[in-house]
């Protein structure tokens, strides 16, 4: 009997011993062996709670002969890393963090602080990669909002041949307060405390921006065109209930932007102290010269106006970028010294005499300058002079007043007509013609700042109003 398993052992253990080896050999072309050791956590609690803020949370591993550059921290919700989220750097062999940092990366990777979820952590150093080390945890809730999206250092570029297309999605996490929550989204240069509003949402947890809104916001901040710029925001949180309001504000995210040059804006004139009052439906448009938009009209002394980005009140407008104007409406950078802030928090207050001025917009520097004209009053009767009467000032056709510096006069205009209006009877210091050179534009320019108005009429008859206290002009077929 003896001999008989002596004989077995000596069939049996060689083919042990070669299989054996050959999973060995598996093992180690499926699941090689890391080539950093990362040892476990001493994390006393797979619980985190606020009080635990300060304490350190320590990884060591190590160290790679000869590595090169430094080693990174990834976290994982499962073992494979499909998704892997770096929690931070070293040069060394060893990331201490607080427990604050660990509590709020969990959190912006989604992990809920109601349940506790698997925990993957390893270490990478170029081709290294360490073992596995993986425990549950629970994060703590924590008292304010956490933006979720955009991540830390991404960066958006923005289009200008899709304006209203969706370029950022802002998302955060918050709880449920049992009452509504109004969310304010805000946005500064990168370590500026001068925040700007991007948009606001009440009970839910994201705000779309599109490449026209988001550009809107950098243009304000003043942000290169073409260059990729850091820029911070924040969201804010505020609740109203009988026991007070309550306000919380996020944690800081940078992240890039890439900002467009846009169309030239249109600016349109508004106010009490202007010829055209508080009525947004006639708003006086400004005449476009590319960067510059300018109009020389009436204003009034310690009157109030503001510009409008369309001839409605709402969605833009324009006013002085200063302390006690609203986020929303701040534009120029710098102003002349007649202008100064209007009595509430969106208008611009003129200081200046009464009469006749010139606006000038630069689009490029954001500046606003208010100049006298050199026809600083309006005329009390205006006359039609130019190819039509063979420019004869002494005979000039003598025009209808029908309101405020406001004239008209009907007649026959051929093809090549050219002409101006004159404030008397003889070529004298009052003279309206179109601003700056000839043409039609409808803009009037007064003496020493404007050219011929020039109208291919076909024989065919036309009411010609001049509005001097408005500086326009228009040809009106009968």
């Amino acid at each position: 009997m003896k001999n008989i398993f002596k004989i077995l052992m000596v069939f049996i253990l060689p083919l042990l011993l070669i299989n054996a080896c050959r999973d060995e050999a598996d093992r180690n072309w499926t699941s090689p062996d890391p080539s950093i050791h990362l040892y476990n956590t001493t994390l006393s609690s797979n619980t985190l709670y606020p009080s635990m803020d300060n304490n350190a949370f320590r990884l060591v591993w190590d160290p790679v002969a000869g590595a090169s550059g430094n080693y990174t921290v990834q976290f994982s919700k499962t073992a494979d890393f499909k998704t892997p989220i770096t929690f931070g750097t070293s040069a060394t062999n060893s990331l201490t963090k607080t427990i604050q940092d660990l509590n709020t990366s969990l959190l912006q990777a989604g992990y809920s602080p109601y349940a506790q979820t698997m925990l993957y952590i390893r270490v990478i150093n170029g081709t290294n990669v360490s073992n596995v080390i993986s425990l549950g945890v629970t994060p703590y809730p924590v008292s304010i909002p956490v933006i979720t999206n955009p991540l830390a250092g991404q960066s958006v570029v923005l289009d200008v041949n899709t304006p209203t297309e969706t370029a950022l999605t802002i998302k955060w996490n918050d709880y449920d307060y049992g009452t509504d929550v109004n969310y304010l989204v805000e946005i500064a240069k990168k370590g500026s405390a001068a925040f700007s509003e991007l948009g606001s949402v009440q009970n839910v947890k994201e705000l779309v921006l599109s490449h026209f809104t988001l550009n809107e916001a950098a243009s304000k901040l003043d942000l290169p065109v073409n260059v990729a710029s850091e820029v911070d925001i924040r969201v804010t949180a505020k609740t109203e209930s009988p026991g007070g309001i309550i306000t919380k504000v996020s944690d800081i995210v940078t992240f890039k932007v890439t900002p467009y040059q846009p169309a030239y804006k249109d600016f349109y004139l508004v106010g009490g102290g202007t010829a055209v009052g508080w009525n947004a439906g006639g708003a006086q448009l400004l005449k476009n010269t590319q960067n510059l938009a300018e109009i020389y009209t009436y204003l009034e002394n310690n009157g109030e106006f503001r510009f409008l980005g369309q001839q409605d009140w709402n969605p833009i407008n324009y006013s002085l970028n200063t302390p006690g104007i609203k986020d929303a409406y701040k534009f120029f950078k710098t102003w002349s010294s007649n202008l100064t802030i209007g009595g509430g928090d969106e208008n611009i207050k003129f200081t200046g005499d009464s009469g006749m001025y010139k606006i000038t917009i630069d689009q490029n520097t954001k500046s606003i300058t208010v100049t006298a004209s050199p026809i600083p009053t309006i005329p009390a009767e205006l006359y039609l002079v130019g190819s039509i009467n063979s420019w004869n000032a002494g005979s000039a056709f003598t025009m209808d007043l029908v309101g405020d510096g406001v004239f008209e006069y009907t007649i026959a205009i051929p093809d090549g007509a050219e002409f101006k209006f004159i404030g008397q009877q003889s070529w004298g210091p009052l003279e309206w013609a179109n601003i700056h050179s000839s043409g039609n534009s409808g803009f009037l320019g007064p003496k020493g700042d404007n050219d011929n108005i020039k109208f291919n009429g076909g024989g065919a008859t036309y009411k010609i109003t001049a509005n001097v206290k408005l500086g326009t002009y228009k040809i009106t077929p009968q």
